[in-house]
């Protein structure tokens, strides 16, 4: 029988890092979010002031598409421990400055937007290091439910970090702010608690270049790999909400910062759930499949969600969203990380952000924009109806997709650049 990852102390300390760490992300992500839209709100109409709010998500994803080749590969050759030690200090300086300018009424959309731009360094460099470093924590046996528990962190931590963070914002963004500061103080030492880790030694070839390249030509060579990481990269790209949510509370549902939290935690409670069922009873049949029926769902949802003029049944359709997006995000993370050789699995989980990156940070630039062409229900439902047409799509040119039955990869061999 499998080890259980948290009877390793290594897997333990790694888990409450990222735990703390999703908390204030998205406790900060929905507080910079509403100030972005609020101070827009004084001189902009609706829909001007909602492509504003989707440009945060392109400040974002600009630095991190940029840095892709470089993050991979330095997630390959140096401690990933260091790199995501780092990642959380430089988190911890961001919100603690948020928190010192809305102290001092100094806050401006020129600082949020700077604010933004620092989050998609930090997230360029802390997804792949992230990513590696867990298969390192575990035994291979153990990385199934390791990624499941570990996805419990990501999504149960989106739920808190929202409800938390609309909380607080309801008494002041200062609180928020605070409150955040505290939570990457124990992220950034948790991280420090994970004692030396095995990792392939670092390349001294000095072909950086032709490393960075293999990275791509293996995801491109893989087409299950490819297959899972760009069906999530379209899907998501066109049905991601995320980026609206502070316009529906507004004004579309009418409930406020607080109901804000609740509709920004409502995709993580539905994925928690799914996330903790895996953890006890993972999928081991039919993987491609579930996959591609999680993601019809999720945009069925989406369209559900956008249609509603009802809070309850707004928040139930996010959550059902959310358990589907989570069985996608499951299945992508096993196949990715089971189908690649060690040595790789920075580079890969380079590529495997950018995707990911570019269906949120990106598809929340595309919500800003659909919302001022199309309003912002507009823009909601054409997404979820373009994530299941991209979905059925998939299936006919991946069959590969469809036709995985387990996470078993075949026999990995290095390739000839490593």
């Amino acid at each position: 029988m499998a080890q259980h990852p948290f009877r390793i102390a290594n897997y333990r300390a790694y888990w409450a890092s990222r735990f703390a760490t999703t908390i204030a992300a998205t406790s900060l992500s929905l507080v910079l979010a509403w100030q972005v839209y609020g101070l827009a709100r004084r001189s902009m109409s609706v829909h001007d002031a909602s492509f504003l709010l989707g440009m945060v998500g392109a400040a974002q994803f600009l630095p991190l598409f940029l840095l892709t080749p470089v993050v991979g590969l330095a997630a390959d050759s140096f401690d990933r421990r260091w790199i995501a030690r780092a990642c959380a200090a430089l988190l911890l300086g961001v919100v603690a400055t948020l928190g010192w300018l809305s102290w001092t009424g100094q806050i401006s959309l020129v600082a949020l937007f700077a604010a933004a731009v620092l989050l998609g360094i930090n997230r360029a460099f802390a997804g792949p290091a992230y990513s590696a470093l867990a298969p390192n924590l575990v035994p291979r046996e153990s990385l199934p439910t390791a990624i499941a528990l570990s996805s419990i962190a990501w999504q149960v931590g989106s739920i808190a970090g929202p409800s938390l963070g609309g909380a607080l914002l309801a008494f002041s963004p200062q609180a928020a702010y605070g409150t955040a500061t505290v939570l990457m103080v124990i992220a950034l030492a948790a991280m420090f608690l994970i004692g030396p880790v095995p990792q392939p030694p670092a390349q001294s070839d000095h072909r950086p270049f032709r490393r960075i390249v293999d990275g791509f030509a293996y995801v491109g060579r893989n087409r299950l790999v490819l297959a899972t990481i760009t069906l999530d990269l379209f899907a998501v790209l066109l049905a991601g909400a995320t980026a609206l949510l502070p316009v529906f509370a507004r004004d579309i549902l009418h409930v406020g910062p607080a109901g804000l939290g609740l509709l920004s935690a409502s995709m993580g409670l539905g994925a928690a759930v799914m996330a903790i069922w895996f953890s006890f009873r993972p999928m081991k049949r039919e993987v491609g499949l579930k996959m591609l029926a999680a993601v019809v769902v999720f945009g069925l949802a989406i369209v559900i969600f956008g249609l509603s003029r009802v809070y309850w049944l707004s928040v139930a359709a996010l959550a059902i969203a959310g358990a589907a997006d989570m069985v996608s995000v499951y299945v992508r993370s096993s196949l990715v990380q089971l189908h690649t050789p060690d040595q790789m699995r920075g580079r890969v989980s380079a590529v495997s952000q950018l995707t990911i990156s570019a269906s949120n940070e990106l598809g929340e630039f595309e919500s800003g924009l659909a919302a001022w062409a199309l309003g912002p229900v507009g823009a909601v439902v054409f997404g979820g109806v373009g994530a299941v047409a991209i979905t059925l799509g998939w299936a006919r040119l991946f069959p590969e997709l469809r036709l995985a039955k387990t996470f078993d990869p075949p026999e990995l061999t290095p390739t000839p650049a490593e």
